[in-house]
Parts: C-alpha cells; sequence; structure tokens
C-alpha cells in the first residue's frame, strides 16, 4: 500500500480550541468565524461574565462545532481556560488550543501552533510577540517594557530559558499531559500561562516558541499592573524555590546540587564576614580583606557554574509520545465536574 493511501486511513488529529470569555461580547463572534475547519470542537468558557457571553453565542453561533461551557462563579483566565482544557481532553482532543475572545490573537495561527506538537517537536507551543521586530513596533510601549521584565523573571522562576513572552496567552498543548498537570494548585488569575509553564518544567515537557503578531484595536484589558506586578515578582520567587528544591534535591542530586550549595554557603559567608568586620578595623588589614572576598569570588563562580547547568537542563525531548491519550486521570476528572457547570460537551 501507497504512502499516501495508507495517511487517507488514519484519523486525522483532533483540534480543540478553548477561548476563555469574559467582557468580549463585542469580539468573540468575529473570533469564532475565523477559526479554520483543521479544529473539530470550539469551547467557549463563559466565566460568569456579566455580558452574558455564553448565551450571546449560543443564540447567534451557527458552527455546529461550538459548545458552551457555564462557570458557576468567576474563575479567572486560568481558572475558565483549565475548565476547557479538561472538558476538551475528556472528550478525545489530541491538542487543545488557547486563544482569547477579544480579537488580539489570529486564528490563522492555530495549525502552526497545533502543527509543531503533532509532529512530535513539542508538548506545548506558545506564542512570542518578540520574534520579529514587526511585531514588536506594534506593541505598546508599557507592554513592551512590562513583557520584557516579566520574561526574565519567568525563565528563571519557570527554566525555560530559551523562551520568551511567557505572558502570552495564545499557546496549544497536548492533551495527554492535562491529566498531569496538578490543576488545583495552578493559578487561576493573570499569573496562569507563567505559573503552568513552571509546572510543565516539573513534567520535563519540551516547550517551543511559535512567532506571532497581536492586533491591538479598542479591547480593554482587564489587568491592573500595579496591583498585579508584585504579586507576580512574589509567585516567581516562590516557583523558583519549588522547581529549585524538587529538581536538585528531591528528583536528584549532583554536581550541579552541590555547586548550589557551596556557592550560596561561601557567598553568604564572605559577605556577612566583610560586613561584621567593616567598621572593626581601620583600615582593613589584608588578611580580612582576603577572608572576606575570596569565599565571594568562589562561591559567585560556583553560582555561575550552577547557573550554566540550568540553562543547559531545559528539556529537549518530548514527553506526549510516552503517555496515553485515550483515558484522563482521577484527579483532571474530578476538577472538570467538580464546581462549574459544563454544559454542551462536544464529541470529538
Amino acid at each position: 500500500m501507497k504512502q499516501k493511501e495508507i495517511a487517507s486511513l488514519m484519523p486525522s488529529p483532533r483540534i480543540a480550541v478553548v477561548i476563555p470569555s469574559y467582557r468580549v461580547r463585542t469580539h468573540i463572534m468575529s473570533v469564532l468565524d475565523r477559526i479554520g475547519p483543521e479544529v473539530r470542537a470550539i469551547y467557549v468558557v463563559d466565566d460568569a461574565c456579566p455580558e452574558n457571553t455564553g448565551n450571546f453565542v449560543e443564540a447567534n453561533a451557527s458552527d455546529s462545532r461550538v459548545r458552551v461551557i457555564y462557570n458557576s462563579a468567576n474563575k479567572g483566565v486560568g481558572g475558565a481556560t483549565m475548565a476547557g482544557m479538561v472538558c476538551a481532553a475528556a472528550d478525545g482532543a489530541d491538542v487543545i488550543v488557547k486563544i482569547d475572545g477579544d480579537g488580539q490573537m489570529d486564528p490563522a495561527l492555530i495549525p502552526s501552533f497545533a502543527g509543531v506538537i503533532l509532529s512530535g517537536e513539542a508538548d506545548y507551543t506558545k506564542g512570542n510577540r518578540f520574534f520579529e521586530p514587526e511585531g514588536v513596533a506594534a506593541m505598546p510601549i508599557g507592554r513592551l517594557v512590562g513583557n520584557a521584565g516579566l520574561s526574565f523573571l519567568a525563565k528563571i522562576s519557570t527554566g525555560y530559558w530559551h523562551t520568551f513572552d511567557p505572558t502570552n496567552g495564545f499557546f496549544a498543548i497536548h492533551a495527554s499531559l492535562v491529566g498531569l498537570l496538578p490543576l488545583e494548585k495552578i493559578s487561576k488569575r493573570y499569573f496562569f500561562e507563567s505559573d503552568l509553564l513552571f509546572r510543565l518544567n516539573i513534567l520535563t515537557a519540551r516547550v517551543v516558541d511559535v512567532p506571532m503578531h497581536s492586533h491591538y484595536a479598542d479591547e480593554t484589558s482587564n489587568m491592573r499592573p500595579l496591583r498585579e506586578v508584585p504579586r507576580f515578582a512574589a509567585a516567581h520567587l516562590r516557583n523558583f524555590g519549588k522547581r529549585i528544591f524538587y529538581n536538585y534535591f528531591i528528583r536528584s542530586f549532583s554536581v550541579a546540587s552541590l555547586e548550589l550549595l557551596l556557592g550560596v554557603f561561601l557567598a553568604s559567608f564572605g559577605f556577612i564576614y566583610g560586613v561584621v568586620h567593616w567598621g572593626m578595623e581601620t583600615p582593613a588589614t589584608a588578611g580580612t580583606v582576603m577572608i572576606a572576598a575570596l569565599p565571594i569570588i568562589i562561591g559567585t563562580q560556583f553560582l555561575l557554574a550552577f547557573l550554566n547547568y540550568d540553562i543547559q537542563s531545559v528539556p529537549r525531548s518530548t514527553l506526549h509520545p510516552r503517555l496515553k491519550t485515550s483515558a484522563l486521570p482521577r484527579r483532571a476528572l474530578r476538577h472538570r465536574d467538580s464546581k462549574e457547570d459544563l454544559r454542551g460537551r462536544a464529541q470529538l
């Protein structure tokens, strides 16, 4: 049998799209109209929207692929997305793509995001608006500066040093990973995408950036930067500590673990010794200076060696080919049926 004939007998990949919806009634229909035929099911998650976006979609959408999920209370963008992800995975999706309902993301890119996963090159793909100069030029200066800073913090906390634009909400994930994620622990609000990356690193999932442009028009953001930035910083610090402790002291103990311990100890000792003796000797003797400076220098070298090891430890092999997609673990199914009113489930 020829290769083309064999390919024609194979089932087509089941791609599902999840659209969390909160105050996007003005744009949601245009987003739905632009989703191509490669998508088998579309889940619009009404996150207790005051504009009744779910009812509006049910009344106006003629596309049979569209299903509306209603959250009984507002769960945030993360909570709404995860409700749709769990439902899509349970319905048999192979790849789940998440886009926003405000029109900033081009649905024509869905095949690109899903294709990298279906080809076995990644477990998770995410948009990168900084990949091309044209995309950066179109971004408002406030978002540009904020995303650049958050990207650096995310590299440290998630361990995906090769990725950028961590808060980008356009992403795709292989459905088999949904059941492995501790959905009840992942942030439900604006930190959702960064927290999801941290959890994927713990699973050793491979992440790949996909170049994209965003379209900024009359849509409004519900995010309050001054309120969220301190929360982001604290959450990144917490995730960094968790990742280092788990990857280097629980899951494994290697030379890098020793470099980290020695680096922190020596650098801290040298700094504290130098501060304590700063005012005790005027001027400080050569011995005092050496006792303070030498541990700092050596400790810094150990820390740089550890950092280099961590950068080189980015997951490079895909996880999903080793997983079964036919069934979700009970944890994910319990999350699906917990409090959300999941109406209109699709059979993919």
